[in-house]
C-alpha cells in the first residue's frame, strides 16, 4: 500500500504547493464518474471506519462526508455531542482517544475551537479531517469550491475572485484565499472594515470597500453570510444597511460580466447577502458546490486511507 501524500488534512497548507491540489482535483475527476453511476459506490475503503465528531450543528458538511465515506464503502460512526458523555464533563482528549478505541481509521472534526483538529491528531493515531474549526480553517469546502470553479472557469490562473462579506468571522474565506491563489486566481476581499480580519499581514489578496467597482472586474463573485453566532460585538449599523452596501442584489448581479458566477458556502441568507433571484440564476453554481463536495470529500478520504491514486480509474462498482 503506497502511503498518502498526508497524515491528515487539518488545512490547505497540508497539500503542498499546487501539484498537492492538483491531485485532488484529478482524484474528483474519478469520483464524480461513481458518483453519476446507476449505484454510485465503489469497494475502496471497504473495512475502514470513519467516525464524525461534531461540536457544531452542521447539514451539508456533515451529509456530505457521510455520502462520501458510504460510496467508498467504509463503515461510518456518528458522534453525538448533545447525547454524548461531552454534555457529563469528558474532555475533548477522553473523547477522540475512546472513540479511536473503537477501532476507526478517520477522524471528520468540527469544532468552535480554533486548532481543535491539530490537537485531537496530535493525541490519536487515526487520520484526521478539519471540517471547520473556530474562524480557522475548512478545507475541504475551499477545495470543493476550487474543483467547482475550475470545472466552470477552466484554468484559474489569472481569474478575478471577489471574496464578499464576513471575512472576519469566516474560516471558508481562509481556507479558500489559499487555494484560490495556490491556482493562480487573484482575490480580492470586499468587506466594511468591521468585517475584515484585524491583520492581513501575510495575505495574498487586495481589499476593497467598494463592492458596485469591482463586481465588473471578476470571474466568481463568493457571497458569505453573516456569522451572528460569531459576533461578540455590533459590528454593523444593521442588515438593511449591510444589504444595500454589500448585498448581491438583482441590480448588482447585472454588474457581473458575460460568464461571470456566482457562489456562496451555504446556508445562505436570501436577502441578506445574496437576493433569492440571484441564488437562482443560470450562473449561479451555489448547487454544484454541494454535488462536487461528496466527490471531493471522497478524494480527500481515498488519499488519506485508501490504496493511492493510482488505483482510483480501475476501481469497479459493486453489482
Amino acid at each position: 500500500m503506497s502511503e498518502p501524500a498526508f497524515r491528515h488534512l487539518l488545512d490547505i497548507e497540508d497539500l503542498g504547493d499546487r501539484d498537492g491540489i492538483e491531485e485532488v482535483m484529478r482524484l474528483t475527476d474519478s469520483f464524480v464518474e461513481v458518483s453519476e453511476r446507476t449505484i454510485p459506490k465503489v469497494p475502496a475503503l471497504r473495512g475502514k471506519t470513519v467516525a464524525w465528531l461534531f461540536y457544531e450543528d452542521s447539514t451539508r458538511t456533515r451529509l456530505s462526508f457521510e455520502t462520501a465515506a458510504k460510496r467508498l464503502s467504509a463503515d461510518t460512526m456518528n458522534f453525538s455531542v448533545s447525547s454524548s458523555s461531552v454534555k457529563k464533563g469528558e474532555s475533548l482528549r477522553d473523547t477522540a482517544r475512546t472513540i479511536e478505541a473503537m477501532g476507526i481509521d478517520a477522524i471528520v472534526v468540527r469544532h468552535a475551537s480554533a486548532g481543535a483538529p491539530h490537537r485531537i491528531a496530535s493525541w490519536v493515531d487515526a487520520a484526521v479531517v478539519n471540517a471547520g474549526d473556530g474562524w480557522h480553517q475548512h478545507p475541504t469546502q475551499a477545495l470543493l469550491d476550487t474543483y467547482t470553479l475550475r470545472s466552470r472557469l477552466g484554468d484559474l490562473d489569472g481569474r478575478h475572485v471577489a471574496i464578499i462579506g464576513d471575512i472576519k468571522h469566516s474560516r471558508v474565506a481562509r481556507s479558500d484565499v489559499w487555494a484560490f491563489t495556490r491556482m493562480g486566481a487573484r482575490v480580492t476581499l470586499v468587506a466594511p472594515p468591521t468585517l475584515l480580519p484585524p491583520s492581513l499581514e501575510g495575505w495574498p489578496v487586495e481589499v476593497s470597500h467598494d463592492l458596485d467597482a469591482v463586481l465588473p472586474t471578476v470571474d466568481a463573485a463568493y457571497l458569505l453570510r453573516m456569522q451572528r453566532e460569531r459576533m461578540t460585538e455590533a459590528l454593523l449599523p444593521s442588515l438593511r444597511e449591510y444589504t444595500a452596501c454589500y448585498g448581491l442584489t438583482e441590480r448588482r448581479a447585472e454588474l457581473l460580466a458575460d460568464g461571470a458566477v456566482v457562489m456562496h458556502p451555504g446556508p445562505m441568507n436570501r436577502g441578506v447577502e445574496i437576493a433569492a433571484e440571484v441564488a437562482d440564476l443560470p450562473n449561479s453554481l451555489i448547487l454544484d458546490q454541494v454535488r462536487n463536495g461528496v466527490a471531493v470529500r471522497m478524494a480527500v478520504l481515498f488519499l488519506l486511507l485508501g490504496s493511492g491514486s493510482d488505483k482510483v480509474p480501475t476501481v469497479r462498482s459493486d453489482g
